[in-house]
């Protein structure tokens, strides 16, 4: 049986080995996701005005190197464009070393589990930064907070409504629409109702999207993220699952957002998606009827539907079936190899991306790019393939020497990479590879080292 504290950092945290003054206790575990965030201020983040400032200076660069056909303004172009490739990599950079540092991995993995929750991808060449200021500004200040404020600023982010392409919507009767050949657009409507809060197989109609849509008009994009352009919104009220909305400014918008939010269904859909990228691809009904129900007597508080997961008994069952995604993989890696926060800010933005966001391509997860708004697959047969683990193989023969100088005992990296979980047979070839850098890569491409 694997000791609860490792089980606890295989399956709510980034792996072993424990962190000083790691716990297994749930109260303390909730604890460190509603404490001080320390990661975000040891390591700041990208922030929309970053993002769109470079947005911005791109278009300009494009346009003035258009009209005058001039190799200055292709030279900005190309220069600006590398510093948006550089400042994404920062970012994914910033999320490591945040993994690497932090005192609560269960917190991190939740910022993940989020960010991938509410899906936004980058659109266009000058918009690659937007999906690292969204985790930024619109998850990561509301992970230990109330579900229905996250869904607020998620919904109003900029970098979702430039994603779902919301400021091209126009309410068909507005002063805007009255005078414009565009009109409605439905995509946010539609990911809301679908995959943020109800679920695809809850009780709704397209009506009710289409309403939602029109309810959402005015929601729109500016220098420095969202306004509210009241000459686009949608005159009078508008029904959505059953209730009128009607008002000024956003106040409709906040309040369709807060009753969905507080529905059954979104109860169900989220408990759902919890046991599921936590526990097990097919999780006890029970530990989700009791997520669900948490979900629904505190209102959305997040932090006790937390809780109420690592109470359950379902939460600590054996054995680990989940499969490491690739950031999941490389981070526990990087742990495992003694790294931390301080080592990976001080290695050059060319070398880190080499070292993990290529790789992890090749494993099947480029970072903020997902298939689609419905986020990254969670079976077990989505990441582990003959082609994606033979990545994932490449990476462990390969990699840690070039980040480590002096790699330790194949032995000692047994115990302090997989605990008490070691299997006899790896344990036996890793010790009696030919190089201390097989004997490493054996014990990271081995089973237990990929399963959560």
């Amino acid at each position: 049986m694997i000791p609860r504290a490792e089980l606890a950092a295989f399956r709510f945290g980034d792996g072993l080995p424990l962190r000083p003054g790691a716990s297994d206790d749930p109260q303390t575990m909730v604890a460190g996701v509603t404490g001080t965030d320390s990661m975000a201020t040891a390591y700041p983040g990208l922030t929309t005005a970053d993002a769109i400032d470079l947005q911005v200076r791109g278009g300009e660069a494009a346009a003035k190197s258009k009209k005058n056909k001039a190799e200055d303004g292709a030279k900005d172009v190309r220069a600006i464009a590398k510093a948006g490739r550089l400042a994404v990599v920062s970012a994914a950079r910033i999320t490591m070393a945040r993994a690497l540092d932090t005192p609560s991995g269960f917190r991190e993995r939740l910022v993940r589990f989020w960010t991938d929750h509410f899906t936004v991808r980058s659109k266009g060449r000058f918009q690659v930064l937007m999906p690292a200021a969204f985790a930024e500004e619109a998850i990561r200040p509301h992970v230990g907070g109330r579900f229905a404020d996250m869904l607020r600023a998620s919904t109003t982010h900029a970098a979702m409504l430039q994603y779902l392409d919301q400021a091209q919507s126009i309410g068909p009767n507005s002063k805007a629409g009255l005078r414009s050949e565009r009109g409605l657009n439905e995509n946010l409507a539609r990911e809301v109702i679908e995959l943020h809060t109800l679920g695809v197989d809850a009780s709704y109609s397209q009506t009710d999207i289409t309403q939602m849509a029109k309810l959402l008009t005015g929601l729109s994009l500016g220098k420095d993220g969202f306004v509210f352009r009241k000459e686009r919104a949608e005159p009078g009220a508008e029904t959505v699952l059953g209730k009128s909305y009607g008002g000024q400014g956003t106040d409709p918008i906040f309040a369709v957002l807060d009753d969905i939010a507080a529905r059954p269904d979104t109860a169900h859909h989220i408990a759902t998606k919890l046991a599921v990228h936590f526990v097990s691809d097919t999780p006890d009904p029970d530990l989700v009827a009791t997520l669900t129900t948490t979900f629904l007597a505190s209102g959305g508080d997040l932090p006790a539907v937390y809780r109420a997961l690592l109470d359950h008994p379902a939460a600590w069952a054996e054995p680990r079936l989940k499969a490491r995604q690739p950031i999941d993989f490389i981070v526990a890696a990087l742990r495992a190899l003694g790294l931390d926060g301080a080592s990976l800010m001080d290695m050059p933005l060319l070398r880190f991306g080499h070292a993990a966001l290529v790789p992890m391509a090749a494993m099947g997860q480029p970072w903020q790019q997902p298939r689609g708004p419905d986020g990254w697959p969670e079976a077990i047969s989505a990441w582990i393939t003959p082609q994606l683990l033979a990545a994932r193989v490449t990476w462990a023969m390969a990699m840690p020497s070039r980040l480590v100088q002096d790699l330790p005992e194949p032995a000692d990296m047994v115990a302090r990479a997989l605990g008490e979980d070691a299997d006899s047979a790896v344990a036996w070839a890793a010790q009696r590879a030919e190089t201390r850098a097989e004997g490493i890569g054996v014990i990271f491409a081995s089973p237990a080292f990929n399963r959560r």
